[in-house]
């Protein structure tokens, strides 16, 4: 792999604003690593005659599990998300400001262009499967490819709300709807426990993950202090460690597969506190981090690996899945926590994960930012088509994320992906029709951009 394909040191440094808050871009990558590495080593994979057996790791060692009170690290991509959308918003004036669905529209254009890409080549596969491998193993691959694109769905709705938070101007206004979302997800928890039904704890999926969203449109708006973070976060990281300890929460903050009431699908109470108290050590620390992201070298590989987040984050399980196979072929499989050496074996996994991700990263980021036809023209709309354009988003997020839950292995889930592309082209396709009469004082053309700068383009009003 040639790194002369990446922009330089110089490079990075020369299109990055001077008061760009750089703790929020290395929040971004290095939770995606956690994510990345989390993954490669949890997931206990190995090829039989059968086909692929996967297991989990956290199941078969409990005593792993508190870990993930650690490696749980999405809050902090909610959090990077919602405040790099708040620099945005913050740069115009109220007048300025493009409606709403415009606004969400264009996010999702950079958002969706990879996802697209990366569900039709699964389409591809998964029909290729089926046919020369029957059915069954067709819809154990369409279990795996898409599991993780439930962040798609909820991070689009997720997105929907910022320019509401935003209007939040005050500590106690942030704080008290920090403190609605968790009283919200825990009448959601006990509904769920006492009718012995997940759907009562669906809402949750909004609930919960709109609270690091909110501490990060606060933490852009410099509205906590670093102490009194470091003091609420305690206070919540206490209480959640108590929640487990005395109630029927269990401590695994990620899917082991033997859940009884699990914290992630949906998310709990528990889980709330969590992306308190990670997202508020995040603020405690964000100035000495962006301290540290200022060295060129440093900001480079952020920049790089922010202009390709997308790539990574869709990307790393069919990376995983090949580095399993090679290993297996070379007969150096780890899949058994009892077998010989299986830590080394696991290290040299993520070894050659490492390097096998790096190939599929330096081929598949081109299409990350290849412009598609249509879908990354400019969009336009005002008050008659903004909300419509808006809600299709929404909806497309939920269909996304009804995809990942029931997976491409049945037809709810092919019809769930269906749902998700037909509602982001309508979306678009209202935001690229000819303003009426009543769409001409309020509507706006706005281009799209490409390269390793579009990521990157919010900026603070002061360095972290």
């Amino acid at each position: 792999m040639s790194l002369s394909m990446f922009p330089s040191a110089a490079r990075v440094a020369a299109g990055t604003p001077a008061a760009r808050d750089r703790a929020v871009d290395v929040a971004r990558i290095a939770s995606l690593l956690v994510v990345m590495f989390g993954h490669c080593t949890f997931v206990l994979a190995t090829l039989t005659p059968s086909g692929l057996s996967v297991g989990n790791l956290l199941a078969q060692l409990p005593a792993l599990q508190p870990l993930t009170w650690v490696l749980q690290i999405m809050p902090l991509f909610f959090l990077a998300g919602a405040a790099s959308a708040a620099y945005g918003l913050d740069r115009v004036d109220d007048h300025d400001r493009q409606p709403w669905g415009v606004w969400l529209m264009r996010r999702t254009q950079r958002l969706a262009r990879p996802v697209f890409w990366y569900l039709a080549v699964w389409s591809v596969a998964l029909i290729a499967t089926r046919l020369l491998a029957g059915p069954t193993v067709g819809a154990r691959l369409g279990q795996q490819c898409v599991a993780l694109l439930w962040f798609i769905g909820v991070y689009l709705v997720i997105l929907a709300f910022v320019p509401v938070l935003v209007r939040l101007t005050s500590r106690r206004a942030f704080a008290a709807a920090v403190g609605v979302l968790l009283v919200v997800a825990a009448g959601c928890d006990a509904a769920r426990i006492h009718f012995d039904s997940m759907a009562f704890g669906l809402p949750n999926f909004l609930a919960v993950w709109l609270i690091p969203a909110a501490i990060g449109v606060a933490y852009a708006r410099r509205l906590i202090a670093p102490s009194a973070a470091l003091a609420i976060g305690a206070a919540a990281l206490a209480l959640g460690v108590l929640l487990v300890v005395v109630g029927p929460y269990e401590p695994s903050l990620v899917v082991t597969g033997d859940e009884k009431l699990s914290n992630v699908t949906p998310p709990t109470v528990v889980l709330g506190l969590h992306c308190v108290w990670m997202s508020l050590a995040f603020v405690a620390a964000a100035r000495s981090v962006g301290r540290w992201a200022r060295r060129p070298r440093v900001w480079r590989w952020v920049a790089i690996g922010n202009g390709g987040a997308m790539t990574l984050y869709l990307w790393h399980i069919p990376a995983i899945v090949a580095t399993i196979g090679l290993l297996h072929l070379g007969g150096l499989d780890a899949y058994d926590p009892a077998q010989p050496h299986f830590w080394l074996l696991m290290l040299l996994r993520a070894a050659v994960f490492a390097v096998v991700m790096s190939v599929l990263f330096t081929v598949l980021l081109p299409a990350e930012h290849r412009s598609l036809p249509w879908w990354d023209g400019p969009v336009r709309a005002g008050r008659a088509r903004t909300t419509a354009m808006g809600l299709l988003v929404c909806a497309g997020g939920v269909s996304i994320l009804v995809m990942a839950k029931m997976s491409l292995g049945t037809p709810l889930g092919w019809a769930a992906m269906i749902g998700f592309v037909g509602a982001l082209v309508l979306a678009r396709a209202l935001g690229s029709a000819p303003a009426d009469a009543s769409d001409k004082m309020d509507g706006q053309s706005v281009p799209v951009t490409g390269g390793y700068e579009e990521p990157l383009a919010h900026a603070s009003s002061a360095e972290a």
